[in-house]
């Protein structure tokens, strides 16, 4: 291998002082950073915050120091049906509520995949994987879909934000602390002798730790609540004595297996017009399996558009930290001028960048609008976020066409808006890929 030497150094520090923009873009990197220093202004003033369809959908959320991006997401495209269905302004589903079930679940799912897999070498690519991050906030739709089928939704007073539901790193900390032991554990007593079914028999003390240290930091859930509270005409109303599954069922009231999750990954080894499922990422053990279709952005985007149409919210997976700034939130592959500032260019494609581990999904977040033009071509986008409202404009960001394109991997359509074509293709077996793959990243940003 050819080392750097003196002599080259000399002649990289002669080309650069050779060109004077250099200097300039040196002195103002040096005092601003990178991106304050290529914002593209022009593209800053056409990021107009306006849409020809926008749906109303509450108050802006927060999920502070928590990976829960997935769980707003979803509990804000729920909470519409609350609001219509009651005629309120505005309210908020308990996102503690959830957060406490799905650490439970994902710590038997855990444990179920560490008797799975105690033939599989420890120092192996699938074991190390499950170590990896037993417990992390992240999840997918299926995933949530999986817990208000079995545990229901409860408004939020009825479970409200705990310190360590709004800030989760000590939980997660001591969390996956006690599940890497219990790993052990079940290796260990593996290689001693004991048998499938009694390191299953282990894991009910286990579930009961984690139970225990999940409701001495979130709190107890309930079992049943009264919800109090003034609609818009301010009529007063009570309802009592409820289950979170009824409120759900009686409140929410849409039927989460007619909605599905379409997915955008151009790359070689999957083929649009396929269904795929990812091995050891679930939560709830006998839930539903992930699945995904896997389609051209160009039908994500014309799905997404029909469903807002009727006035319904779209959930959607992105990789939100690319070309994206808070101030003003703006999502925009020429958002900053990096190529300009650094007299090079960022070629890669988006298929170049799945396969490259350059991008993938981080963050789930809602579509309440879109700007069509007369003949219904998008140029922008509406995103509710779930950052609170000092961050973008008033909690809200506005996203381009063309980054729709390039860092959109996923939205969640109700199979009515599917052609009977793509209803065929996503009734087919999916292909399962491997747990590290990129389309088994989970919303997980915080």
């Amino acid at each position: 291998m050819k080392e750097i030497t003196v002599d080259l150094l000399k002649k990289y520090e002669k080309n650069f002082d050779s060109e004077k923009y250099n200097e300039i873009a040196m002195n103002t990197v040096v005092n601003n950073g990178i991106e304050k220093s290529a914002v593209n202004y022009s593209e800053v003033r056409k990021s107009r915050h306006n849409y020809s369809i926008t749906i109303e959908a509450g108050d802006i959320t927060n999920q502070k120091q928590s990976g829960r991006c997935w769980m707003f997401a979803a509990l804000n495209l729920m909470r519409i049906e609350v609001m219509n269905n009651l005629n309120l302004k505005t309210m908020e589903l308990s996102q503690n509520y959830p957060l406490f079930f799905d650490k439970l679940e994902k710590t038997n799912y855990f444990l179920e995949s560490i008797i799975d897999t105690v033939n599989e070498p420890l120092e192996g690519r699938l074991v190390s994987h499950l170590l990896t991050d037993p417990l992390c906030d992240g999840g997918q739709w299926d995933m949530f879909v999986n817990l208000v089928k079995k545990y229901g939704v409860v408004p939020k007073d009825a479970m409200p934000e705990a310190i360590s539901s709004s800030a989760t790193r000590e939980l997660d900390k001591y969390l996956t602390l006690k599940l890497r032991e219990f790993a052990h554990t079940i290796r260990s007593s593996y290689e001693n002798g004991k048998s499938i079914d009694e390191l299953k028999n282990m894991k009910e003390e286990m579930l009961n730790t984690i139970y225990r240290m999940l409701t001495i930091s979130l709190g107890k859930p309930p079992v049943e609540f009264t919800y109090e509270v003034t609609d818009k005409n301010d009529k007063f109303i009570r309802i009592e004595n409820i289950t979170p599954v009824e409120f759900f069922k009686k409140y929410v009231n849409i039927e989460l297996d007619d909605y599905i999750s379409i997915i955008n990954a151009p790359t070689k080894d999957k083929p649009y017009g396929k269904t795929f499922t990812v091995d050891y990422l679930g939560n709830v053990v006998e839930g539903r399996k992930i699945k995904y279709l896997n389609l051209p952005i160009e039908d994500l985007k014309t799905l997404a558009i029909k469903q807002m149409k009727d006035n319904k919210a779209v959930w959607f997976g992105s990789d939100v930290g690319q070309y994206s700034t808070r101030e003003g939130g703006i999502l925009s592959t020429t958002l900053f001028d990096v190529d300009k500032l650094y007299s090079t260019t960022f070629p890669l494609t988006k298929e170049e960048r799945l396969n490259y581990h350059e991008s993938l999904m981080t963050h789930a977040m809602l579509l309440t609008g879109v700007n069509l033009s007369d003949d219904d071509i998008p140029n922008r986008w509406r995103v509710e976020n779930s950052w609170g409202k000092d961050v973008g404009k008033d909690g809200f960001y506005v996203m381009t066409d063309l980054w729709f394109d390039e860092f959109v991997y996923q939205v969640v359509i109700n199979k009515k808006y599917l052609s009977k074509e793509q209803l065929e293709m996503y009734e087919q077996e999916p292909i399962r890929l491997k747990p590290w793959d990129p389309m088994g990243s989970l919303a997980n940003n915080k």
